[in-house]
């Protein structure tokens, strides 16, 4: 089937959808435009920062697109072209929109309160440790195989006879691999990374701090952004995984210390201009092919094949692909920095609901650029090759390499190197964001723990040490796939819960909750059973205790959310619920 019918479809069911079911769930929840959000009666100047929507649209969109939309398609797809698209455009819509917009609402009406605070809140103290316990094993698995994906995709090496390129080509900056002259293609990123990295305070003075227009500040970090790809094919930084681990824990620790306008902020808004454009051209490219009779050549429907690398199609394919679908990440986004930010609940819709269906639309475009660009044989070798972990990042890179050159006449190492910058600076603002909720995280669940908490353990920098170790600790032992499938599980766990929080939050308001609820006891089913299928055919069968441990403890908080979720629907005896804002 020609390419612009899967691309065109996605489209219209998420033009569709924003336009009438985003609404809808903006009535539901009570959207009130007068309203002053907690970033307008706050204001402390570090976290709660009334933000301009495009700046914030930006930030959000960038911190929950990170990689996931990109790394989970790529690896999903071999499950079938067919099982892939259809869950990413229904679960965007049905299930990842409204778990995103939901989260926002909540939040903003709790002043700004974290999801963990909510569950506290809807479903009492043990809801609220239950939320803690999955956050902070999600945020130290997403974070570890981010990183471990970020060491490996930043020294990405092709043969240049796969670029086409011959050995005095002057494109790329080469090392000899046996003989053979590899091109450097993820030292390009590692360049261009640090290079807005150092510009980012610089823009966050001028763009947040001193409002500059949105026109030149969109003109500004389009000029970094574009300046650090032309300093990174001068200059390619070729480093060892290993070093990078430590240089990114290094940064990470520091970037979560800061307010959120030093680097956070301004760094997003530069990223998101690179993606802006990444995505772009890949609808530029789609569509040109399109014209031009291209097809996916991908098996519609592959599920033999899925099952043998990750396991059935049900429950592994909806773990597998989380970001573009659902991703309770997201209401660690919702809730930790962008509810913070927001200057009107009117904006709430677009950053919620819009980012996570374009997203969904970042997905799709993935999905189809791999199974028109990439030919299955080589795809295998790249992805699931049969020693050795595997790399989506180049995977994809690769595919948007073959399609710039098939429909604009680049050669496949430029666009290969576009495909690497489109990914890599959203792997590092997930980090950055993930590690400084993970620091605020661990900082309520001492006050909980603890009557009178020692002082030291309530400290910034300590929880911040803390979060950036178990980080660093999983990645060096376990490579980026052995970790996730577990990742996927407990992200979904925690859409889950989050979910039943906003249910529960909605249903003592008196307010409709159904929309919520369904998407809810599907990702719970989802998540136990690919928990309990992993632990008894992986984990305990090749004694990786560190794994296996985890597993178990995940899926004894999940059976605790099922119990705790009957209870707060069984009549009750009288006893007062706890009031929420909605």
């Amino acid at each position: 089937m020609n390419v612009l019918v899967y691309v065109a479809a996605a489209l219209v069911v998420y033009l569709l959808a924003y336009r009438f079911y985003g609404r809808f769930i903006a009535r539901a929840v009570g959207e009130d435009r007068s309203r002053v959000t907690p970033a307008v009666e706050i204001n402390d100047g570090v976290d709660y920062v009334p933000t301009r929507p495009s700046v914030l649209f930006a930030h959000h969109f960038s911190t929950i697109a990170g990689a996931g939309p990109i790394i989970g398609p790529v690896m999903g797809i071999l499950y079938g072209a067919g099982p892939a698209w259809l869950w990413v455009v229904v679960g965007a819509v049905m299930f990842g929109g409204v778990h995103d917009l939901v989260a926002i609402y909540a939040s903003v009406r709790e002043r700004g309160c974290s999801m963990a605070e909510i569950a506290r809140k809807t479903l009492g103290t043990s809801g609220f440790l239950l939320f803690i316990g999955f956050t902070t094993i999600m945020i130290v698995l997403v974070t570890s195989a981010f990183l471990a994906l970020t060491a490996v995709s930043l020294t990405s090496l092709l043969p240049l006879e796969n670029f086409g390129l011959d050995s005095a080509q002057t494109l790329l900056r080469t090392r000899e691999i046996n003989g053979v002259p590899h091109g450097i293609i993820g030292g390009i990123a590692s360049t261009s990374l640090i290079v807005v990295t150092l510009f980012a305070p610089l823009i966050g003075y001028l763009v947040i701090q001193r409002r500059m227009r949105t026109w030149l500040a969109y003109v500004v970090a389009a000029l970094v952004g574009a300046g650090s790809i032309y300093v990174g094919f001068q200059m390619p930084v070729a480093l060892d995984p290993q070093v990078w681990m430590i240089i990114i824990a290094a940064y990470t620790l520091l970037a979560c210390q800061v307010p959120v306008w030093w680097i956070l902020q301004p760094r997003d808004f530069v990223n998101v201009q690179i993606l802006y454009a990444g995505m772009a051209t890949l609808v530029v490219g789609l569509v040109w092919s399109g014209f031009q009779g291209a097809t996916l050549t991908y098996p519609i429907s592959n599920l033999q094949a899925g099952a043998q690398a990750m396991g059935p199609v049900w429950p592994f394919l909806f773990i597998t692909i989380a970001c573009g679908a659902i991703s309770g990440f997201h209401a660690l986004v919702a809730g930790g920095t962008s509810s913070k930010q927001l200057e009107s609940e009117g904006q709430a819709r677009a950053i919620g609901y819009g980012g996570m269906l374009l997203e969904g639309l970042l997905a799709v475009l993935v999905l189809v650029t791999v199974g028109s660009s990439l030919s299955y044989a080589e795809y295998m070798h790249i992805v699931w090759p049969e020693t050795g972990p595997g790399n989506p990042i180049l995977g994809f890179a690769y595919s948007m390499g073959h399609l710039m050159h098939n429909t604009m006449g680049t050669s496949v190492a430029f666009g290969s190197v576009m495909g690497i910058l489109v990914v890599e600076g959203f792997l590092i603002t997930t980090l950055d964001t993930a590690v400084r909720l993970n620091r605020y995280l661990l900082e309520e669940l001492w006050k909980t723990v603890f009557v009178h908490p020692p002082a030291i353990i309530v400290k910034r920098w300590f929880n911040s040490v803390l979060s950036v170790l178990l980080m660093v600790v999983v990645a060096w032992n376990e490579g980026w796939k052995s970790i996730w499938p577990l990742f996927g599980s407990a992200n979904q766990l925690l859409a889950a819960l989050t979910l039943i929080a906003v249910t529960v939050w909605l249903h003592r308001a008196g307010r409709k909750s159904w929309f919520t609820l369904v998407p809810a006891l599907a990702m719970i089913a989802t998540t136990i059973a690919a928990l309990g299928y992993k632990l008894f055919t992986d984990y305990l069968p090749n004694s990786n205790f560190m794994l296996a441990t985890t597993d178990l403890v995940l899926l004894g908080l999940s059976l605790g959310v099922l119990v705790m979720s009957i209870r707060q629907f069984m009549p009750t005896s009288g006893k007062p619920r706890t009031a929420v804002s909605a």
